[in-house]
């Protein structure tokens, strides 16, 4: 029988009132954040100037510094609690994104993203452990996609909102929403302060001195397939969003820049529209032939914006691809976003879950370096079919991949089994 996403949502909800608070800190920062996603490219490109391959290494640069900072900050999360990092991390993004505004010269470009950077490489392990902590194991690949969900609204609406105010005549508009942007990133850290209460340490001190810290996390051979599983789907799926499909839809499609926010805002509404009947379907599923199905869509998706390529510039064809691509590739999210993390989780040791979540972060710094620096020189110089076969045989492998991991995994890990429900780490509220 089905069930009214009112009631899914519901029953989708974690139990405590602090994860739901934090999940709204989600949503409303990323309504900021979707005010300037989709239009990276074209403000540094087609606003400030910046060549084509200078704006994929400035955003790089950003990989690159996430890659360095992830493994300190998952030490951190582990010796200090994940609310030490989290607020300054929050503070100093916003600094950073506030900042791409005042970008005139490519030297401006790499010291915003640095900023950006140093705050963001801490963010997504240090909330995940946070929200780890305020959820039982039954809850959590639940509260993980409802959490995307949220993500996606945010930027939906922000990516419409922006579609009406930007313009690349005016640079005004795009300095206005970046600095609306990087005060958005504030919100959770307000939230975060108003529960003095969360996002202390779990583990004792000399746990912590006694786990063999990152060792034993390249010691557990799961994990390690699924970092690398993780990083083929990253490289030829996140980490092509700002440069690489921005770039061959614009170069190669040929289509406007209110086109290509409108496919971010197609992409936000299907996953918030199918995300929690997907979560409804996954419960009792095995996550590994999920991230194989994820893998099948990223090809899908990038099939169909490969094939606008080969029609005429800038006709009904090649929008209607443009954002068909941006569909399909939503519904390859919708599967990975709740069981990555849950995956990730569910494999750690919670003395050391800073350092796995932190692990799983790094991978977006090596696709945020990857990816850029190939995509824009690559689409920039008139190699837009290559590109896009990298993508699509990327794509093919990490369903492969997703197939080998399943077998490495125990059906609690694996999600084939039902899940204790109750909550992990109550005796001690933090992260």
């Amino acid at each position: 029988m089905l069930r009214s996403p009112l009631s899914l949502l519901r029953s989708t909800l974690p139990a405590r009132r602090e994860a739901r608070r934090m999940l709204l800190g989600t949503l409303l920062s990323t309504v900021a954040r979707g005010l300037t996603l989709p239009f990276l490219f074209v403000y540094l490109n087609e606003v400030r100037g910046l060549s084509a391959t200078t704006v994929s290494f400035a955003v790089g640069w950003m990989g690159v510094l996430t890659l360095l900072l992830a493994p300190i900050g998952g030490t951190l999360i582990d010796r200090f609690g994940a609310r030490k990092v989290l607020l300054p991390g929050f503070l100093i993004e916003a600094v950073g994104t506030g900042s791409i505004a005042l970008v005139t010269e490519p030297w401006h470009a790499v010291l915003s993203m640095t900023g950006v950077a140093l705050g963001g490489a801490v963010l997504w392990s240090a909330g995940s452990t946070v929200m780890t902590s305020l959820t039982s194991e039954g809850e959590r690949q639940k509260t993980f996609g409802l959490n995307f969900t949220l993500i996606n609204l945010g930027i939906g609406i922000g990516g419409l909102v922006s579609g009406f105010i930007v313009d690349t005549a005016r640079p005004g508009t795009f300095e206005l929403v970046y600095l609306l942007s990087g005060i958005g990133n504030l919100v959770p850290m307000f939230i975060l302060l108003s529960m003095p209460h969360v996002g202390h340490r779990i583990a004792k001190e000399e746990e912590v001195k006694e786990s063999g810290g990152y060792l034993t996390v390249l010691r557990d051979r799961p994990f390690r397939r699924l970092i690398v599983l993780s990083l083929v789907l990253s490289v030829c799926g996140y980490a092509q969003m700002e440069i690489g499909f921005t770039a061959f839809a614009t170069k190669v499609s040929d289509v406007t820049p209110g086109v290509i926010g409108a496919s971010f805002a197609a992409n936000s509404l299907t996953i918030v529209t199918v995300q929690l009947f997907v979560l409804r379907w996954l419960e009792g599923k095995s996550r590994a032939l999920g991230l194989a199905g994820t893998g099948l869509l990223f090809t899908a998706s990038w099939v169909v914006l490969g094939a606008t390529g080969l029609s005429a510039p800038a006709t009904t064809v090649a929008m209607a691809g443009v954002l068909a691509c941006m569909v399909i590739f939503s519904l390859g999210e919708t599967m990975m976003s709740p069981v990555m993390p849950a995956l990730t989780n569910a494999l750690a040791k919670p003395e050391l879950r800073g350092r796995y979540n932190a692990m799983g972060s790094m991978v977006f710094g090596v696709s945020g370096i990857v990816g850029p620096v190939t995509a824009g020189p690559l689409i920039g110089n008139g190699h837009g079919g290559v590109w896009v076969a990298l993508v699509i045989g990327g794509s093919l492998l990490a369903s492969l991949l997703a197939v080998s991991l399943r077998r490495l995994l125990s059906d609690e890990q694996d999600g084939r089994r039902a899940q204790d429900s109750s909550p992990e780490g109550l005796a001690t509220v933090g992260a």
